[in-house]
């Protein structure tokens, strides 16, 4: 039997983080997402994970470089406001999930693999509200979705790294 959980957004984030300058990661994150997980806990393949995130959203705790990320120059917000995730399947690995599914990003979509932590057992909260929650880790190519701008470095090497780290932390209230 399936539940149906949406994303509690005040208690979940998605989070990234990439080379900067080859020389340390700079950390940043999305602070809008929504989205809904149908699960199916005895029978996780027949479950599914639909996710949208505001890319204006964006915070690096730098201002001047989110509002370069929201440019045209990488994400460009005005033409492609959203990333979203839709499962394409889910399966059991041990006791925690791998979530494979479509991740579109600046209009470009490529499968990609998440290795899932969870999803928790069912709890209540203090106020009755039925919750779970799970994280997810994966890596992609910043280039592979369309993201290419870059600047050459006086030293060598370049400015942006093309690997990005995604890690995400959602907690579910179950729907009524």
């Amino acid at each position: 039997m399936s539940n149906t959980y949406q994303i509690d957004p005040s208690h979940s984030s998605a989070n990234f983080s990439i080379k900067h300058m080859m020389i340390a990661k700079v950390h940043g994150g999305f602070e809008k997402l929504s989205g809904t997980f149908i699960y199916d806990a005895a029978n996780p393949s027949n479950s599914t994970v639909d996710v949208t995130i505001d890319v204006a959203s964006i915070n690096t705790r730098e201002a001047q470089r989110d509002t370069h990320l929201k440019s045209a120059d990488f994400f460009d917000v005005e033409k492609y406001p959203t990333l979203t995730f839709k499962s394409t399947r889910i399966e059991k690995n041990g006791g925690d999930l791998r979530i494979i599914g479509s991740l579109t990003i600046h209009g470009v979509t490529n499968a990609v693999t998440l290795d899932v932590e969870g999803p928790s057992e069912e709890l209540k909260d203090p106020w009755g509200n039925a919750k779970i929650g799970a994280s997810a880790t994966t890596k992609i190519s910043r280039k592979d979705f369309g993201l290419t701008w870059n600047a050459a470095l006086e030293a060598g090497g370049l400015l942006v790294g093309d690997e990005v780290s995604i890690s995400i932390d959602v907690q579910f209230v179950k729907a009524v």
